[in-house]
C-alpha cells in the first residue's frame, strides 16, 4: 500500500508539519474564551509565525463570523422595521 505524506508544501517549498489533536484542543479551547479568542483568531490568521493551517482555520472562522454578523444584524433590522410598522399602525 501506497505511504502518503500529510504535510502540505509552501511557495519556498517548506515542509510543514501536521497540527496534532493536542494542538487542535489548545486551539480551541482558547478560541472558547469570549474575548480572547478573538484576538487570538486575529493573531492566528494575519500572523508571520503561525502554522499555515492554523492560520488558513483562522481565516474561514473570521469570515464565518463575519456572515453570521452580517446575517444577524439583517434579522434585526427587518424585525426592528416590522415592530416599528406595527406600532406606527396601531
Amino acid at each position: 500500500m501506497e505511504e502518503r505524506n500529510f504535510s502540505q508544501e509552501t511557495n519556498e517549498n517548506l515542509q510543514v508539519s501536521v497540527l496534532s489533536v493536542k494542538d487542535w484542543l489548545i486551539t480551541l479551547v482558547i478560541t472558547a474564551i469570549p474575548i480572547v479568542g478573538l484576538i487570538f483568531l486575529f493573531l492566528w490568521a494575519f500572523g508571520s509565525d503561525t502554522h499555515p493551517n492554523k492560520a488558513n482555520w483562522a481565516k474561514a472562522a473570521l469570515l464565518f463570523y463575519a456572515i453570521l454578523i452580517a446575517i444577524n444584524i439583517f434579522f434585526f433590522i427587518l424585525f426592528m422595521g416590522s415592530i416599528a410598522a406595527l406600532v406606527a399602525n396601531g
